[in-house]
Order: structure tokens, then sequence, then C-alpha cells
């Protein structure tokens, strides 16, 4: 009992979650879910974070009961087969990396406010770079960094909620008191129906990286009572965060007058003369995004090797160091790629949020269905489960409410398409090796008994140490 591990805590889980959600999709890519619903773009994240928990708790509850699978990829491979898991490796791994290039573009937008003669392209291309190179040190060299980055997310949103809550009431700006009338002139529903539908891809977006929790249950202590509470604390801190924030941006600006070329609390800021708020607001959520992409490129990277050991990617791909140089190096590339073929299209950021947002959405259906398919003992959850599928492809078809999205559906319903005709061309089924497959069954072992030592070691000594262990508990019974 001496060395049983202490895991992680469900405060823990959720503070992991809250640094690796809150991103540019929210700081810049809520104007253009703002801009489409006005203040109905509350009932927006409300109906969000419903989806969100609901989604959490179907993968938590997999995982939970099959701690063997190491993602929500082996998982919908488990229901639906080779071809289906391949597919959604695929598609998220596109996803993720169009969504990092968009928070490439979120940055130069940003930056552009002190730096207006230089172009996007060339902010967003130094970024990419920048994240790639400091990826390639190691997760050890920058755990620190990462740790103060993603404070500064929280730091962030919290800054505006306060300032603005100043400012509402009168405290600071020698301006009369701003009252919930300023929201009631406004439309509530200048859109109608379909602002609230077309928005709410992005304001899932905004709550993407949440599926975190689901890939800790593995690593939680006691997870049968921490995830479920780690769930709740994350729902309820971001749809509190993004909520409170939301209304006290309607109150202070139109919803109107938000833009997708400016962080609408940037703009609101400024718009009442505190301009040096407007400024620290700018850097620090700068910083946020950049935090958010050393995480997503630390995953990235990661995703490829499983992906090529498993024969789901080609074999010089594969990486047999700690530090997935390969993988990292070629999501790199994408994410540049993925920034230039952006710039084809009018409304580049729009574009890059919405096809990233596909893959996304896209990923958390085959969740769902993955349990619907190995989970139906519970009515309750089944029904459940059914209506969050049904609203995750509503959300998915309302993409052309809103101006611009249209090619982020198009995009993503052709990414499905390639890799479903890539897979029938290289029948990777056939071809799947029993080693690779053992390597990471015993890797994730190896994990979950938080031993630190190398694969090799793992495979020569591990039967010793469970014997000892066996041995253990039945000298103890005696």
């Amino acid at each position: 009992m001496k060395n049983k591990r202490k895991g992680l805590s469900a405060w823990q889980i959720t503070m992991m979650a809250l640094g690796t959600v809150i991103g540019g999709s929210f700081f810049l890519g809520s104007s253009i879910a703002i801009h489409a619903a006005g203040p109905s773009v509350i009932i927006s994240y409300i109906l969000g974070g419903i989806l969100v928990y609901f989604i959490l708790r179907a993968l938590s509850e997999m995982t939970v009961s099959d701690p063997s699978q190491d993602s929500f990829r082996s998982f919908s491979e488990k229901a639906f087969g080779h071809r289906t898991g391949f597919v959604v490796g695929w598609v998220y791994w596109t996803g993720m990396t169009l969504a990092m290039s968009s928070e490439a573009v979120a940055v130069s937008i940003l930056m552009r406010k002190w730096f207006p003669g230089i172009s996007t392209a060339v902010f967003g291309s130094i970024t990419i770079i920048s994240i790639t190179l400091l990826n390639l040190l190691g997760a050890r060299k920058l755990s620190n960094l990462e740790s103060i980055l993603a404070a500064f997310k929280l730091m962030a949103i919290i800054f505006f909620i306060i300032t603005g809550v100043l400012l509402v009431t009168g405290v600071i700006g020698k301006v009369p008191v701003i009252t919930f009338s300023k929201i009631t002139h406004q439309p509530l529903f200048p859109s109608g129906i379909k602002g609230i539908a077309g928005s709410m891809l992005i304001v899932m977006f905004a709550y993407a990286g949440f599926e975190i929790i689901g890939l800790a249950s593995s690593e939680a202590d006691d997870p049968q009572n921490t995830i479920p509470k780690a769930i709740r604390y994350t729902t309820f801190s971001l749809v509190g965060l993004y909520i409170i924030s939301t209304i006290v941006l309607i109150l202070l600006i139109p919803t109107a007058a938000v833009s997708e070329n400016v962080s609408p609390m940037v703009m609101a800021l400024n718009s009442w003369g505190i301009t040096w708020a407007g400024n620290a607001m700018n850097f620090v959520m700068v910083t946020a995004i950049l935090s958010t992409m050393l995480a997503a490129m630390f995953g990235l990277g990661r995703m490829i090797r499983s992906l090529a050991n498993e024969n789901y990617a080609p074999a010089w791909l594969k990486d047999k160091k700690d530090v997935p140089y390969r993988g990292m190096l070629f999501s790199g590339f994408t994410m540049l790629l993925g920034l230039v073929i952006s710039f084809l299209f009018p409304r580049a950021y729009v574009f890059l949020v919405s096809s990233g947002g596909f893959a996304v959405i896209f990923t958390y259906i085959m969740i769902v269905a993955s349990e619907i398919k190995l989970r139906k003992n519970n009515l309750n959850i089944y029904i459940i489960s059914w209506i969050t599928l049904i609203s995750l492809i509503v959300i998915l078809f309302s993409m052309p409410f809103i101006s611009g999205q249209t090619s982020g559906l198009i995009v993503g319903l052709m990414i499905i398409g390639i890799y479903l005709l890539i897979y029938t061309i290289m029948k990777p089924y056939k071809k799947i090796s029993k080693t690779a497959v053992d390597y990471n069954r015993l890797n994730r072992i190896r994990h979950q008994l938080g031993l630190n030592t190398e694969f090799s070691k793992e495979l020569s000594h591990g039967k010793k140490k469970l014997y000892k262990r066996r041995n253990k508990k039945h000298h103890d019974k005696n």
C-alpha cells in the first residue's frame, strides 16, 4: 500500500480542462456567434454547455468501463470497426490542425492592433513556426511555460468581467449606471432561430478540448467519483465564465457592432475609453491563445505517432523517441498549409474556424454514437444519447445559416470522403501490426500503473513486478 500512486483530483482535472479549452475560439471566434445570434447567444452558450455535459459523460463512462482504450478513436474503432477508427483519428487530427491555423490567424489579428503594417499571413506563419519549434524542446521544458500561459486565460476573462462590471455600475469611467434595459433595447433574436442554430458551431468550438477529461480517467484518483465531479466542475465553470462575460459584453457594446476582425472584449473596453485595459486584455489574450497552440501541438504530434504505430499513418511518421519530432514537424507543416489555403477564401478566419469546428463536432458525434452502440443497458442514458446525437447533427447542417460557414461544411464533408477513399485504397486493416497494438496496450498499462521506466524495461521486468504484487496481496490476505 505504501507505493500506491495518488491520482489527479477533480479540481486538478478541471483546471487542466479549462486551460486546454479557453482560447481564440472564444476570445475572437465568439464575435461571429454574437454578431449572428445577438443577445440570444446567451441561450446558445447554455445549450452548448448542456451538450458538453452529455458528451463528456458519454466519453468518461466508456473510459471508466474500459480503461484499456486509450482515446475516443479507440472506442469508435471498437464500436464500428477499423474503417471508422481510421477516419475518426485522421478527421480529428485534420480538424485540430485547421483549428490551430485559426488560432494563428487570431493571434495575427490581435497583434495587428500594435503592428498594423505586418500582414496576417506573416504573423500567422511566424506563430506556427515558433510553436512547432518550441514543442520540439520536449514536454518537461515547456511544462512551466504552459502552466503560466494557461493561468493567463482565466485571468483574462476574470479581468474583463471585473472591469466590465465596474464600468456597468459606474464605479469607473465616469458614465451613468448601465442597466439591463440596454439588452432589451436590442433585438433578442436579430436573425431568428436560424441565428442561434448557426451560432452553435462556433459556440461548441469554444468548448472544444474538454474531451481531455474523458482521457484523464485513467489518471484520476478514484475515477468513479472523481470524473463525474470534474465533469460538473468543468461544465459549470465554462458555462458560467462564458455567459457572465457575454452578458457584460452585451451591456457594454451593441451586438451589431461586433466584428470578427477584432476581439469583442478589446472593442468593448476601447469603446469606453479604457485603452490601457484594452491593450492589457489584448496582450493576455495573445498569451492565452499561444498556450492553447502549445498544448494542441503537444497532442497532435503524439496523435500522429499513435496512428503511425498502428499502421494508420505512413511508416516514415513513426518515431520511437520521447518527443515525436516527425509528427510535430508534419503537423506544423500542415498548419502552414491550412493557413495558406484559408487565404483563398474571402473570410479566412471564418473558414478555418468552421472547417475545424466541423471536424470537432463530427468527432463528438462519433463519441456519442459509440456510447449508443457499446452501452445499451441504461434506457435513460440511451435516450439522452440519441437526443445529444441528433442535436449535434442538426448543428452541423445549420452551418450555412451564418455567412462564410458553408465552405467549412463542404470542406468538412470532403475531408471525411477523402479519408474514406484513402482507407479503401490502403486497406490498413490487413496490415495492422500486432506488435504495434501490443506496444500501445502495454504502454497504456505502464502509464496507468505510474511506472517511469522505459518500455524495454517494462517488457523484461513487467511479469516479475506483477507476480510480486500478487504475492504481496496473497500474503496480506493470509
